[in-house]
Formats: C-alpha cells, structure tokens, sequence
C-alpha cells in the first residue's frame, strides 16, 4: 500500500477505515524518515521540507513556507519558497511569498506575488570571502 494513495486497498476499504481512524488521515509514524523527493498532490496546511526536491503538482495548494535545494510548483504555495539550488514555476503555478534560491525559472503564466532572492546564501561564501571578511575584522596590536 502506497503512503499517500487516496485508493482504497484491495477489499474495497482503506487500511484508516478498518482501523476506525477518519479517511484521508495520512499517518507518518515515529521514528519513520521519508528521503528524496516529496510529492504534493492535496492540500498541505503548514511548513514542508524535503531532503532532495519538492514537487507541488498542478491543483495542489500548500499554505505554509516549502524548503528544498529544488523546488518545482505546479500549483499554488502561499507562503515563502526556500529552494537551496533551484526553483521553478510552471505555467498556472502560483506563489504568493517571497522566493529565496540560487536559481530561478518561471514559465509564462507562472505568477509570483513576492520579493525574490537571489543572493548567495552567507554560508556558502567562498574560502577567499571568508579570509577577506576575517582579515578585516582582526585588530592589529601596536
């Protein structure tokens, strides 16, 4: 049985209704970890992280911040976009937040309602920055 499958498992009843939980209540259990790529193809309400990609499928809605080194949305987030690598809007993909990331795509009827950002993150200066930045902040004894 698949983790977030709306079908019903063979019987014709879903494992949460035999259990008597309520339909569509998804279960993610203590101590399980859910690596890679997170698909999001409902309704998500609060933050989402996801350890490789996230994908917002078209008619999806996520009404919280998403964090990811890619993001690809094909529906709409009303929160921020923190996509570490790259971000990409896709035609009738709506953001409503500012988006935060190195690199940015957005397809023609793809909308943004925010500020973006696309500044080096301060963690990722390169080895010369950061000799330039602490040589500057050192006091010289007379």
């Amino acid at each position: 049985m698949a983790i977030f499958s709306s079908r019903p498992a063979q019987g014709g009843r879903s494992e949460s209704a035999r259990r008597g939980e309520p339909a569509g209540l998804t279960i993610i259990a203590a101590g399980t970890t859910i690596e890679g790529v997170v698909k999001v193809e409902g309704t998500v309400q609060g933050t989402v992280r996801a350890a490789t990609q996230l994908l917002v499928a078209p008619g999806a809605l996520i009404r919280g911040d998403v964090f990811a080194p890619e993001i690809v949305a094909g529906g709409e987030i009303h929160g921020s976009v923190h996509a570490d690598e790259r971000a990409e809007i896709q035609a009738g993909a709506i953001v409503e937040g500012d988006i935060q990331t190195q690199r940015l795509h957005i397809a023609e009827g793809g909308r943004v309602n925010g500020q973006i950002s696309m500044e080096p993150n301060s963690g990722e200066r390169s080895q010369g920055e950061r000799e330039s930045v602490s040589a500057g902040s050192q006091s010289n004894p007379s």
